[in-house]
């Protein structure tokens, strides 16, 4: 009777004994990082895997994920550095996850706001000082920025005063603590941060569509990498995402 008592003690045991944890390595734009911690920390609640995230650049995470670096999920800012992950043949599913849109920002709480047109005089605006913007060759808030100052014909008349950073946030970081007076980043991240001021939006038809496409990676093995990359999509994850001004699409 002992043994059939242990017995049956040791099945309900593993029935009821929930799936070992597994982690989730995600690579992410560095611009979604608000946001995404908030989705990811939705995530280990709902189901007790672990979710470890590195934000950089989408290019410097491209080639790292290039290079072989272990990534199971990769967020990026742009499809074209999304485009060279693929071309590699790393991606094993993908899709168009969010939208964003480009603001001008000063630092403070109470900047005035301006027009952001054809010719507008950001140079004069700038005086001495500097303009904050991820690497405009590389980055993709930086190519996007740089793509519509010459749309609006400006770029060459603020390209000398421009400082490059190697991610956004460290763009935003600059005018947030007043080592730049101006800023290009996105609508997102300025609503990340209290001491900067949104001060004009441009254009949408001054720089390419600024679409975060989300994609499951070759090196993706366990159930819960998979999981994760469908719950990006949720109703749930996509109000998340809502929530910091992201918009969701399709």
């Amino acid at each position: 009777m002992t043994c059939r008592i242990a017995m049956a003690a040791l099945i309900a045991l593993s029935i009821t004994r929930p799936a070992a944890a597994e982690e989730v390595v995600v690579f992410a734009a560095a611009s979604l990082k608000t946001a995404l911690d908030a989705v990811a920390a939705d995530f280990q609640a709902d189901t007790g895997h672990r979710v470890t995230v590195s934000y950089a650049g989408s290019n410097a995470l491209a080639k790292q994920i290039l290079e072989g670096a272990p990534a199971d999920v990769f967020l990026s800012a742009a499809v074209n550095w999304m485009d060279e992950v693929e071309k590699d043949g790393q991606v094993v599913a993908r899709r168009d996850l969010l939208g964003n849109s480009l603001v001008l920002i000063a630092s403070g709480k109470d900047a005035p706001p301006v027009t952001i047109a054809p010719g507008f005089d950001l140079a004069g605006m700038l005086g001495d000082g500097k303009l904050a913007m991820a690497m405009v060759d590389a980055v993709p808030a930086g190519q996007y920025g740089k793509a519509s100052l010459e749309a609006l014909g400006i770029w060459e008349k603020v390209e000398g005063a421009v400082v490059q950073s190697e991610n956004i946030r460290a763009a935003l970081a600059l005018v947030a603590a007043g080592e730049a007076p101006f800023g290009i980043v996105y609508a997102t991240d300025a609503a990340a941060e209290d001491n900067v001021t949104v001060i004009g939006t441009f254009p949408q038809d001054s720089h390419a569509p600024i679409i975060y496409p989300a994609a499951l990676l070759r090196g993706a093995t366990d159930a819960a990498d998979r999981d994760f990359y469908t719950a990006l999509s949720s109703a749930a994850a996509l109000a998340r995402f809502r929530d910091f001004g992201f918009v969701p699409l399709n």
